[in-house]
């Protein structure tokens, strides 16, 4: 029988994480009392208990409320010292669970009122992945995204924000919420922005919405990724595009599960994407709230989709081909993928 390798141990990249959603369930409930905040009794129940809120966000009262959660534990974020704490235990979890790599995504607005204002949030949370970085080995970079329930000028200002950091740290621009609020093509300027500056483009698209969500990020946004992208599964043109341009999805399986997306791990269609060629990336996405973190998208792959550790391996190294990391940084990721097979 063939020995099945542990992936925790296997070399990979980190595409998708979103910042307050990085958080530990404990952290959030120590900064809660730290500062005096009252969370919803459904999100502190949920973690106490150590288990993850039950959501569904494919109607407009489930997104509502996954977002009320979610912004009631990013209020407990207040002073530098709970960023910097943030940011390090992220980059602990994710050396736990083998990653070489990470791009967290993070909206500064949404920080910039307890933080002195949009630039020193930016700055502050900058700063804290550079000291986190280099005190724990981990390559970190900031992905900043732009919200789509705001105006299309706010992107704007957010793209030469990130264009104005690239030498900081900001590796990328996305786009994020519900992607069924907000046309892509209302932030084609924003993204015109970032790229012209040789920032990645990396919006959200094809969750809760369908494969022309994808499709749009591709026309109107120039993506280099995808945040998401499971539903191009639905359009065998589009799959066969995201493959001849090399377009990165995130997917992030068990999110897509806890959202109602797809109803169990099975249906997610990771076989579909990976047969087609499509890069994938496996992510995250916000573990606070969907309960398990980077390796565990991989045991999915594994046990949901017969994913053998060869295949898995492939999974990496796409992850590592389709970040920003140096190539230098990148070569040595490869090899371990390579090591990791051969132990």
């Amino acid at each position: 029988m063939e020995r099945v390798r542990d992936v925790s141990e296997l070399p990979k990249a980190h595409l998708h994480l979103h910042f307050t959603g990085s958080m530990r369930p404990s952290t959030v409930l120590e900064l809660a009392d730290k500062h005096g905040v009252r969370l919803p009794d459904a999100l502190t129940d949920a973690l106490a208990g150590g288990e993850p809120p039950r959501l569904r966000a494919t109607d407009e009262r489930g997104w509502f409320r996954f977002q009320r959660l979610y912004d009631a534990a990013r209020s407990c974020l207040r002073e530098p010292e709970d960023i910097q704490r943030l940011v390090r235990e992220a980059a602990e979890e994710d050396l736990r669970d083998g990653s070489g790599w990470l791009e967290i995504q993070v909206d500064p607005t949404s920080y910039a009122p307890r933080l002195g204002g949009l630039i020193p949030a930016l700055e502050i949370i900058l700063e804290a992945v550079e000291t986190t970085s280099r005190e724990t080995g981990l390559g970190m970079r900031v992905l900043v995204a732009a919200n789509r329930m705001k105006h299309p000028l706010d992107a704007r200002t957010l793209a030469r924000l990130a264009v104005r950091y690239a030498d900081r740290g900001v590796v990328g621009f996305g786009l994020s919420n519900d992607e069924r609020r907000g046309m892509a093509r209302d932030f084609d300027r924003a993204f015109a922005i970032a790229r012209e500056a040789g920032l990645l483009s990396a919006p959200h698209g094809g969750e809760l919405a369908g494969a022309s969500s994808v499709r749009d990020c591709l026309d109107d946004l120039g993506a280099n990724r995808v945040g998401h992208g499971v539903r191009a599964a639905e359009n065998p043109w589009l799959l066969r595009q995201l493959a001849e341009r090399g377009v990165t999805c995130e997917v992030c399986p068990a999110s897509n599960v806890a959202l109602g997306v797809y109803e169990k791990p099975e249906d997610v269609p990771l076989r579909t994407l990976f047969e087609a060629g499509v890069p994938m990336a496996l992510g995250a996405d916000d573990p606070l709230l969907f309960g398990s973190r980077l390796a565990a998208q991989y045991e999915i792959a594994r046990r949901h989709h017969g994913f053998t550790d060869e295949e898995l391996a492939e999974v990496a190294r796409q992850s590592v081909r389709g970040s920003a990391a140096p190539e230098d940084v990148k070569a040595k990721l490869l090899a371990g993928v390579d090591d990791w097979l051969l132990s």
